[in-house]
C-alpha cells in the first residue's frame, strides 16, 4: 500500500470491511484505461440533467464489495434514477488502474468524477491539478494540498466504532474481543481506535477487564491482512482469535471480512460455540449474503446519501470543495440495528448506547483517533 498516503488525514475505507448499503447488484465494468461503460437514464427528472455526466471509479475492491466501493455507487445510482442524469463507471482491479480509469473519465467529458477510497487519494489529486475546469469528489480521503475542484467525502467513524466496542464488550461472555484490517492506513485504523476506545470505556463503566485482541490503540500496532482481497487470511486471523477465547469480532476489511464470517459460521455449527460479529462500512446483515444471524451490528458509513447530495448540489451550480464530515450528529455514521441479535443485547445495554451516543454528539465524551477528520 503507498506509504506516501500515511501522514494525511483522512478517514478509512471501511472494512473494512465500511457505511448503507442495500445489496450487491450486477455491473458492467470497464477494464483498465478502456472507456468506462455507459449507463444512459430513461428519462430525465431536472432541467439540464439529460446533458450531466456522472462518473465514478473504483478502487480495487469494486463495486460488489459489500462496503465503501458498494455504497457510493449506489449513492450514484439514486442520483441517477432521482435526477435523469447520466452516469460511466469504471473498475478498478488493482492500484495500477486508477490512473487510466481516471483519464478515461476525464475524456469522456465528465461533469463530476467520484473516486472512491484513501488509496485513490494521489491519483485524484493529480488529475484535479491537470484538469481543473472538471469537478471531482473522494470518499475516504482529505488532503489540504487539493485544489477547489476536489470535494472530500469522509467520516468520523471512530464516534460509531466506539459505541460497538461498548457493545461488543457488553456481550461477550468470554470477556475476550477482537479486531483486525485490511490495509494498514488510516481509514482502517479509524475503526479500530474507536472499537479500543469503546471497550476500555465499558470496563471502566462497570469495573470490567475485556480484553480486545488485534488491535494496541496507544502503540498503533496490531494485525492487519496487508490487503482487501485476500479472504483467506481473515478466516485464519480470524480462527486464531476464536482459538485465543475472543466471542466478538470485526473485521474491517472489506471483502476479507467474508473470510471471517466463514470461520464464525464453521464455529458455530452445532452449537460449538457464540461468536459474533461487527461488520464496517454498510449493514452487514443487508449486504454480506451469508452468516447474517451472526453479525451482531455494524458501524455504517453513509455513503450513499451524500454521494447523492454532491451530485445534486453541482447539478445546481452550487459545487464548493468545503469536506463533508460525517459524524453521529449528522447522521453521516452510525451503528446499524440488531436484527436477529436483538434479543442478545440486554434493554439496559441498549439504554447505555443511547445516552453515549447523545454524551459523544454533545462533546460530553471525547472520541479522539489519529486518523479522525480534523
Amino acid at each position: 500500500m503507498k506509504n506516501s498516503l500515511r501522514n494525511l488525514n483522512p478517514l478509512r475505507r471501511g472494512a473494512g470491511i465500511s457505511t448503507a448499503v442495500l445489496g450487491a447488484s450486477a455491473l458492467v465494468l470497464a477494464g483498465c484505461g478502456a472507456p468506462p461503460a455507459e449507463n444512459t437514464p430513461s428519462g430525465s427528472a431536472a432541467a439540464g440533467a439529460s446533458d450531466y455526466l456522472g462518473c465514478i471509479v473504483s478502487d480495487q475492491g469494486g463495486f460488489d464489495d459489500r462496503s465503501f466501493n458498494q455504497s457510493s455507487h449506489e449513492g450514484l445510482m439514486k442520483a441517477k434514477q432521482d435526477l435523469g442524469i447520466k452516469t460511466k463507471e469504471a473498475e478498478s482491479k488493482a492500484e495500477t488502474d486508477f490512473v487510466p480509469n481516471l483519464d478515461s473519465m476525464i475524456q469522456a467529458g465528465c461533469d463530476l468524477t467520484l473516486t472512491v477510497g484513501f488509496l485513490l487519494g494521489d491519483a485524484t489529486k493529480d488529475a484535479a491539478k491537470k484538469n481543473p475546469d472538471s469537478h471531482f469528489a473522494i470518499v475516504d480521503y482529505s488532503d489540504p494540498e487539493f485544489t477547489d475542484n476536489v470535494k472530500p467525502i469522509v467520516y468520523d467513524t471512530a464516534q460509531a466504532a466506539f459505541l460497538a466496542g461498548y457493545l461488543a464488550a457488553g456481550t461477550s461472555k468470554t470477556g475476550k474481543v477482537a479486531t483486525y484490517g485490511g490495509a494498514e492506513i488510516p481509514t482502517v485504523t479509524i475503526f479500530m481506535d474507536g472499537f479500543a476506545d469503546g471497550v476500555k470505556y465499558y470496563n471502566e463503566k462497570h469495573n470490567k477487564k475485556v480484553e480486545l485482541l488485534g488491535w494496541d490503540k496507544d502503540a498503533q500496532n496490531g494485525t492487519f491482512v496487508g490487503n482487501f482481497e485476500d479472504q483467506g487470511k481473515g478466516k485464519t486471523n480470524t480462527q486464531n482469535f476464536i482459538n485465543e477465547g475472543a466471542d466478538v469480532i470485526m473485521p474491517v476489511a472489506g471483502p476479507v471480512g467474508l473470510g471471517t464470517l466463514d470461520a464464525v459460521t464453521e464455529a458455530n455449527t452445532g452449537g460449538k460455540k457464540d461468536v459474533k460479529v461487527v461488520w464496517v462500512d454498510s449493514d452487514g446483515f443487508e449486504t454480506a449474503g451469508k452468516a447474517e444471524e451472526y453479525i451482531l451490528t455494524s458501524v455504517m458509513k453513509l455513503m450513499g446519501q451524500a454521494v447523492e447530495d454532491v451530485v445534486k448540489t453541482d447539478l445546481a451550480g452550487k459545487f464548493d470543495s468545503t469536506p463533508y464530515v460525517g459524524t453521529l450528529e449528522n447522521g453521516g455514521v452510525a451503528l446499524a440495528p440488531f436484527h436477529d441479535q436483538a434479543k442478545n443485547v440486554p434493554a439496559e445495554l441498549k439504554s447505555d448506547l443511547d445516552t453515549i451516543k447523545a454524551d459523544i454528539i454533545s462533546g460530553k465524551i471525547k472520541v479522539e483517533s489519529a486518523a479522525s477528520p480534523k
